[in-house]
């Protein structure tokens, strides 16, 4: 059994064309065929952040469900501009948010999942800062969860802003590191930005970016998803 765990950073529901469209972003996000998507700047940026992507366009328009999360403020989706959608019926034990270290506001949301029949697994959904030296920093913060959530599976994914291939993740030696394909900036990719990170508790059987003319025109990233088995059996602890 595989579960598809996918990754979208909407640019705020702003395309490559500048309108703000977010029935377009709807469509691109039926298009991955997901059971669990966290998406990225979900809301506004300035003022009270209020929600780019309607939450009740989310539950007309899609099969997923918005989970009990933090949100920024009253009226957003997110935060810290993130969002875990879940397929309806996914039982979602808990979701907490990181407060992440550096110069910019950061965060991350930690979700324990409880697939349909299966063991909990952890999923940490990340946008990560601008700088190396407050990325490093992060998935300093961000393993250690990975790490405590031993014996489940765990799992990181999101928009890592990391161009290079092998500086910035030393944090992450106990994990696999998978960069699908480019994804930025989404009419002509060339920055491998958005990727996965997995324990040796979960196996991806298949990992792609979502490219179509659809996705690069209804945001500036392009989304990825993975296909990954493992997540419904406890095995060993990693090693610290």
């Amino acid at each position: 059994m595989t579960l598809r765990i996918a990754s979208y950073n909407l640019h705020k529901c702003v395309g490559i064309d500048r309108r703000r469209d977010p029935g377009r972003t709807i469509e691109v996000i039926n298009q991955l065929n997901a059971d669990v998507i966290a998406l990225q700047e979900v809301d506004r940026r300035l003022g009270a952040r209020p929600a780019a992507l309607p939450a009740k366009m989310i539950e007309e328009e899609t099969d997923f469900q918005t989970i009990d999360q933090p949100r920024t403020g009253p009226d957003s989706l997110g935060w810290h501009g993130q969002a875990v959608l879940v397929k309806r019926g996914t039982r979602v034990l808990d979701c907490t948010g990181i407060e992440l270290p550096g110069m910019e506001s950061r965060g991350a949301l930690k979700v324990r999942i409880a697939p349909d029949g299966g063991k909990p697994f952890l999923l940490v959904a990340a946008h990560l800062g601008l700088r190396r030296a407050d990325r490093r920093a992060q998935w300093t913060r961000i393993a250690k969860e990975l790490l405590d959530a031993a014996p489940s599976p765990a799992l990181a994914i999101g928009d890592f802003n990391e161009w290079s291939m092998r500086s910035g993740f030393e944090a992450l030696g106990a994990f696999e590191i998978h960069a699908p394909g480019a994804t930025y900036p989404s009419v002509a990719p060339v920055g491998k930005l958005d990727r996965l990170v997995t324990c040796g508790r979960a196996q991806v059987s298949r990992i792609s970016v979502c490219d179509t003319q659809l996705s690069r025109r209804a945001s500036d990233h392009l989304p990825i998803y993975a296909d990954v088995a493992g997540l419904i059996e406890a095995a060993r602890p990693l090693r610290r």
